[in-house]
This record gives structure tokens, sequence and C-alpha cells, in this order.
């Protein structure tokens, strides 16, 4: 190899790592407005028009295992089971809502939204998927050891009165609220922003929470608002998961493209628009 190109090589190289280094530790989000997310919920709700069969597909799987996880704690007769296996299912939520986002990038390029294609998007994206899914796994394993102490302090009869079972209910909510609250902030907009760029995990969780503390007003109403249909598919026997669990997961997507400023992570090109 000649000195020129060795000087040229070099020169590249340099810049490659000066390019690396310069790139923020956390990626910027917008200012967003209080009412937000209401615009991203009716977003959510045209893209739900625009694959009404796909999407209820998969709202019939969280209908499914909703229904499965109601079952099997009804037939071990635990109430405190109960509790912690829906847990576990709001913490899984947003890593089986990668599909989702998937839909939403597709009907972005004016494409019919396929299966195929995304289980092929979720695939390319499995190792920060898993992750963060063995982060929420931690976090989940901590959150099932302090609801079992508060079960321990706060016994529960198989038939509690009505007193027992609102100060469990009461104490185990904000022991649960905590746990949530961290996994609320570090997956609202990680996992739509691993699906669309060239970023890891930790970046993006980070920017994730960085956007949500800067957007607090905006936030908390999100947070009521998927609050509110977790709300609603449990007085509808889970009926209403088939829905409302899509468009949630199509106003995720609308959110983070609207909040999160990635363009220093190289787009997947499967989700340009």
């Amino acid at each position: 190899m000649s000195s020129t190109e060795e000087t040229n090589n070099n020169t590249h190289e340099s810049e490659a790592t000066a390019s690396v280094r310069l790139r923020p530790f956390i990626a910027p989000c917008r200012q967003i407005s209080p009412t937000a997310p209401l615009r991203w919920l009716k977003q959510g709700f045209q893209d739900f028009k625009q694959a009404p069969l796909l999407s209820m597909a998969y709202g019939a799987i969280f209908m499914l295992a909703s229904w499965l996880i109601a079952l099997w704690s009804w037939e071990v007769g635990s109430f405190t089971m109960l509790i912690v296996l829906f847990a576990a299912f709001v913490f899984l939520g947003p890593a089986l809502a990668m599909d989702l986002y998937s839909v939403s990038c597709q009907l972005d390029r004016g494409m019919k939204p396929r299966i195929g294609f995304c289980l092929t998007q979720g695939r390319k994206r499995l190792g920060n998927q898993m992750v963060f899914a063995f982060a929420l796994l931690v976090i989940f394993l901590v959150w099932a050891r302090a609801a079992a102490i508060v079960n321990i302090f706060l016994p529960m009869a198989r038939s509690p009165n009505p007193s027992e079972l609102m100060t469990f209910l009461i104490i185990g909510s904000v022991v649960g609220l905590l746990f949530t609250l961290v996994v609320y902030c570090a997956s609202v907009f990680s996992l739509p922003m691993i699906m669309d760029r060239e970023v890891d995990a930790i970046t993006a969780v980070l920017s994730s929470v960085n956007a949500v503390l800067k957007n607090k007003v905006a936030m908390l109403l999100w947070a009521l608002i998927i609050l509110g249909s977790v709300l609603l598919g449990f007085l509808t026997l889970f009926l209403a998961f088939v829905v409302t669990l899509p468009i949630i997961g199509y106003a995720s997507w609308r959110g983070y493209r609207e909040t999160i400023i990635g363009d220093e992570w190289q787009q997947d090109p499967n989700t340009a628009a």
C-alpha cells in the first residue's frame, strides 16, 4: 500500500471515529403540546382503519393471553397471582407491540401491511429487543418480590372482605405504580426508536426517559390514555383489547415520530417514509 493510500485510509478512519465520538449520548427531543397524545390517538385510529384485519388479529392475541392469565389464576385460586401475571403482561406488552410499529411503518411507505414484513423487521432488531426484554424481566422480578412482601404483611384470604381487599389494593397499587412508572419512561419511545434507527438499547431507553421528563404534561396524558384503554379492556372482559391495544401501539409509533429527533443515527430503510 502506498503512503498516499495509507494517509487517505487513516483520514477516513479518523473521520469515522470523530463521527462516532460526536454522536450524542441520547437523542434530543422536541417540546410537544400537552394535547399531542390526542393527535397520536387519532392517527393511530386511522392506521387501524387502514389495516383492520391485521390489527384485530394482533388485538385478539392480547385478548386471548388475558383470558388465559385470568383462567389460570382462577384455577390456582390466587388473587395475588392474577395481579402478578397481569403485571408481567403489561411489562412485556411494549415488546409485543413491535409488530404493530411495523404496521405503521408499512403504512407510512404506502405499502399494504403484511405480517411477514412485520416479522422480518422484528427479527432484524432481535438483539436489542432481547436486551430490553431482559431489563424488563429484571424489573418485573424485583416487582414480583415486592408484591410477595406486600402479600406476606397483608395476607389475603380466598374470599377477602371489602376492607382487606381495599387495603391490599391501595398498598399494592402504590408499589406497582413505582415500577410501572420506571417501565413507562423507559419503554414509551425506546422500542419505536429501536425499530426505526440503528441504535443500541441503552441509548434508546435513555432517550425515552429524557423525552418523558421534558414533556411531563403530555406524557402524563398519554399514560392516562393507556391506563384508560387497559381499564376498558377489564370492564369488557378483555374484548376491547381487540381494538384498543392495536390503536395504542400505532399511536405510540406516531408519538415517537413526533417527539424523538434521531437524525444522528442511521435510519432503517424499511422504516423510512
